[in-house]
Formats: C-alpha cells, structure tokens, sequence
C-alpha cells in the first residue's frame, strides 16, 4: 500500500489582515494623517467590504498602537506627543546603536558591497532632492544592517520601536537641510562599518538617531 502523504497549504491572508496592511501602509504614507479620524464607513465603501472586516482591522492596528479607538468617539490615527519623540528616539538610538555594532563586527566583504550599493541610492536621491526614495533607500541600509546583526531578539525590538517612528520620520526630512545632514551621517556609519569600527559605527548610529529627533523638533518649532 501507498503511504498517504498530506499537503498543508497556506493559504491567503484573512480579508481582515489585508485590510490591516493597507490602512497601515496609508498611515506610514500620511495619507491618513496623526491624529486624524477614521472613517469608517467611508474606507468600508472604498474598500467595497462589510464594516466587521474593517473593525477586525482596526483592532490590530490599535493592538500595534497605529490608531486608537475611543469609545463613542470612533478611531483615531495615534498622533505622537513631543514626550513621546524625547522618549522613543534614544531608546531607537541604542538599539540601532547596537545592531550598528554587531553589524561590523560580522560583515563579509560582499556584505560591504551591498551596504555600499545601498548608500549609493542614498547619494543618488539626495543629489536629485527626492526626499520619498531617499526615505525608502535609508530604510533599506537600516534593514540591511538589522540582517547583517543577525540578533533576533534586537530585531524583534527594533521592529517594534520602528513602528512609532515610521509615524514621523518621513517628516524631518523636509526641514531644510535635513536630507544633506541625514546623507553625511550615513557616510559616516558606512565609513567606521568599512573600516571594522564597531564602536564607531554604534556612535555614528546612535548620533545619526537623534540627529532625526532634533530635525522634528526644529520641523514643530518652525510651523
């Protein structure tokens, strides 16, 4: 007799969990702005779906800490406080830090290569003032050095943190000056991981972080 062998296929994600990945997309993007309030019966018309798979969604999304559901009131996309930012980007400056560090330590020379071509987009956006693809490549020499760490349990962490910041980050890039200053910092990080420098790559990560911090307060102080 034949051995019956079962298949356990995955299937697609639950029309809920697609909902979600859409909507927190769009609040990255700000096309749901901080703060704003969500329509419900809007997005549940544009999305040509039933209120109950968007109320799923948005309790994901309030599990993440992305929008906050007020009772009576609706739901609302989280808006940072000042507080928030002084208390999130240095815990987000230690923890880069760190994978900044355990990143040099580990990088083979094709690894190099990558980080490289990586900081080559970023010199390329930034010669051309397209802060949107310069965000995109930044997240990417970011991401880059995460895997370089290898270190889950800072992944898992940094992921997390990443979350809230993605909620502003974008921003600080429009303050004059920023994208040029936010370019120099990444030569500097990739410079000190081409050199072996772990503890210098963990400064110049930990300083680059911040550096993001004091442009959003500028950016709040000037508007």
């Amino acid at each position: 007799m034949n051995a019956r062998h079962e298949t356990h296929s995955l299937g697609a994600p639950a029309l809920y969990e697609q909902v979600a990945e859409r909507l927190r997309s769009r609040i990255y993007a700000h096309e749901l702005a901080p703060g704003a309030w969500v329509d419900e019966q809007a997005i549940a018309t544009e999305y040509g779906i039933s209120r109950t798979p968007l109320r799923e969604a948005l309790k994901v999304l309030a599990s993440e800490g992305l929008v906050t559901l007020k009772p009576r009131r609706g739901c609302y996309v989280t808006e940072l406080s000042e507080q928030d930012l002084d208390e999130i980007f240095p815990v987000m400056a230690l923890l880069e830090g760190r994978c900044a560090h355990e990143a040099t330590r580990k990088a083979s020379a094709d690894d190099l290569k990558r980080l490289a071509d990586i900081h080559a987009d970023l010199e390329r956006h930034a010669a051309a003032n397209d802060p949107d693809h310069f965000f995109e490549a930044n997240q990417q020499f970011h991401d880059a050095l995460q895997e370089l760490a290898g270190n889950r349990w800072l992944g898992q962490l940094i992921e997390e943190t990443r979350k809230f910041i993605k909620l502003t980050r974008r921003d600080s890039l429009n303050l004059a000056g920023r994208l040029r200053q936010s370019l120099a910092e990444h030569r500097k990080i990739l410079a000190a991981v081409q050199q072996r420098d772990p503890d210098g790559a963990a400064r110049c990560m930990h300083e680059h972080i911040l550096s993001g911090r004091a442009a959003l307060a500028k950016l709040h102080t000037s508007r």
